[in-house]
């Protein structure tokens, strides 16, 4: 397997052995380019697993610096990181968890003047911030570059994932869950709270469908919602119905 030196067919043994996966899967992680909008509660532990299955390109954006009450579930992060950029700090540990993935720091806010040259060349992006007006714009520069999003959220107990395709004939993109609205008035996690390991869970799910999407194993999640409930040690998934006046994928003006 020549696109691998030894140290890599030794770190990625557990996924070569893999039938589903094999070399094949394990080359296009390595050639692909991942996207990851915020390094917090559920960019945290997706970026981790991200780098250690070798994706082999992924950027951060994320614009915000490190505090105290991020530690308790921002796992990237410890104590004396305090005051740093996350994106800086993600560069260090990312590369120590493993030196053959390269990760771009991009300590910027997205919006929607600037997502689409931020995330134009990216084979899968990932949405873990805790913006509506954000996510929107994510969405939007996603669906416009035929991209899969794979989004993910947190309430205090409960948590959702889902893999967005709007592009393609009958899968429904992010506008069609979310429809036209503009900034939520929502809680905050500061004002909420919200469960530590919750959203380790939460942001592991979400590196795993990455990996589906860029490998090709199983079955994807465009066109589901996977509900996890905390309090009831409870998951399941819901259809995702294509609208046909949406806004983002179904030829109605913004």
């Amino acid at each position: 397997m020549t696109e691998f030196s030894d140290d890599e067919l030794d770190r990625y043994a557990r996924h070569l052995v893999l039938p589903d996966i094999g070399g094949r899967g394990q080359v296009a992680l390595k050639r692909a380019r991942v996207a990851v909008i915020g390094a917090g509660g559920l960019g945290s532990p997706c970026l981790l697993y991200l780098a250690a299955a070798g994706v082999g390109q992924i950027s951060i954006i994320d614009d915000d610096d490190v505090a105290i009450s991020n530690l308790q579930r921002q796992i990237l992060f410890t104590t004396a990181d305090a005051g740093r950029a996350k994106t800086a700090v993600a560069v260090e540990r990312l590369g120590a968890l493993n030196p053959h993935v390269v990760v771009t720091p991009v300590a910027l806010r997205l919006d929607a003047g600037n997502a689409h040259g931020l995330l134009v060349g990216h084979d899968v992006i990932v949405d873990g911030c805790d913006s509506f007006a954000t996510r929107l714009a994510v969405a939007d520069a996603a669906q416009a570059l035929g991209v899969p999003l794979v989004s993910g959220a947190v309430g205090p107990f409960d948590g959702q994932v889902a893999t967005f395709k709007g592009y393609r004939p009958g899968l429904p993109c992010y506008r069609c869950l979310v429809g036209n609205a503009h900034d939520r008035d929502a809680r905050s996690c500061a004002e909420a709270g919200v469960l530590g390991a919750l959203t380790g869970v939460i942001g592991s799910l979400m590196a795993l469908e990455v990996l589906r999407e860029l490998a090709g194993f199983g079955d994807s999640l465009a066109g589901r919602l996977l509900l996890y409930d905390a309090l009831g040690a409870r998951m399941r998934t819901v259809r995702l119905a294509k609208d046909p006046g949406c806004p983002g994928c179904g030829g109605v003006s913004l």
